[in-house]
């Protein structure tokens, strides 16, 4: 197989895990807006379909730390992307089956770590940028717990003295706009991990890395994702707004609007500091966040172990079917 053809599907198996991993994460930014009954279903899923395409469109920091901090670009190939990109498209159809939340950005890492060590072995892999990487991943969700948290004793303080009814309706509106910030934000960070893949593959094709660092990402390469999330979030990953929406707590206006900015804000910054971290953790922990404030009880703490869990084992099970992707491929192709 020519190393044109081989790019060829990578570029493919790229829109592939795009489009998945917005299907896979449309709970991300729909699922507290709609267990709350603020929108109907099917308009939340349009709305963060339209507006995570905004969002893939507004950057690339996220894509160009992805592309060049996890990897030594001289040493990716083909093969190796394209084993990566297999990794993380089966854990996440693998979650999504079993209606777990887990997160697409650990899935891609993952299965660039395992692809690597197999093929380029130790030397391949940038611990300085695996580092940043994964303390990001870490951090942005307690940062979303514990924001969320506070967020919720302030609203419940200024509105102690409101009747329930005033707080729902008010709080069901904000819900709205709320929901399209966490969907520009959902699409500003993950859409452009695509974009880092697709632009290494490039660049492995035709030996233009620049030592100086210099990284820039095609403006077809932009579009393309952009608009492959959008459409996988546009078909809606149901089991997983379920999980989010309704099993982790019963969930009123007030804590839908307050995990979403909280999520959105945490998101935001991340991807203008070029940190690729993991939107779903930081919805999942600030619907947590929000609702440890009406009791510990409230949170259904054994269906979010089952989510910690997944969480846990994401990078070394992406990693591995990765590394077994690159061992089988290296073997015929």
């Amino acid at each position: 197989m020519t190393t044109f053809t081989l790019l060829v599907l990578v570029v493919i198996f790229a829109l592939i895990f795009d489009f998945v991993n917005g299907f896979h994460d449309t709970a991300n930014a729909i699922a507290t807006v709609v267990s709350t009954g603020a929108m109907r279903a099917r308009n939340a899923i349009l709305l963060a379909a339209v507006c995570n395409i905004l969002g893939a469109l507004m950057g690339t920091a996220v894509a160009k730390t992805l592309g060049k901090d996890i990897l030594d670009p001289a040493l990716v190939t083909q093969t190796l992307v394209l084993s990566a990109l297999l990794g993380a498209i089966v854990w996440n159809l693998f979650t999504w089956y079993f209606g777990i939340p887990s997160s697409s950005s650990h899935a891609l890492v993952g299965g660039m770590i395992g692809a690597g060590l197999v093929a380029e072995g130790a030397h391949a892999i940038k611990a300085e940028g695996v580092e940043k990487v994964v303390t990001a991943l870490i951090v942005s969700p307690l940062f979303g717990f514990t924001f969320a948290f506070a967020a919720m004793i302030a609203w419940m303080w200024i509105i102690r003295r409101r009747p329930p009814g005033t707080v729902n309706r008010l709080f069901r509106v904000l819900q709205l706009p709320s929901a399209a910030f966490l969907a520009v934000s959902h699409g500003l960070n993950d859409a452009q991990k695509t974009m880092g893949v697709i632009t290494v593959a490039l660049v492995s094709y035709d030996g233009t890395f620049d030592a100086s660092g210099e990284f820039p990402v095609p403006l077809w390469v932009v579009i393309a994702c952009a608009v492959a999330m959008g459409l996988g979030t546009a078909s809606g990953g149901w089991r997983i707004i379920h999980t989010m929406g309704n099993k982790i707590f019963k969930m009123e206006p007030i804590h839908g609007f307050t995990s979403s900015v909280v999520a959105a804000g945490v998101i935001q910054g991340a991807s203008w500091f070029g940190l690729p971290i993991s939107t779903t953790h930081c919805i999942t922990m600030s619907i947590m966040g929000a609702g440890a404030t009406k009791r510990l009880s409230a949170v259904r703490w054994g269906v979010t172990r089952k989510i910690v869990i997944a969480w846990i084992v994401t990078i070394p099970a992406s990693g591995l079917v990765a590394a077994l992707c690159y061992v089988v491929f290296d073997a015929i192709l």
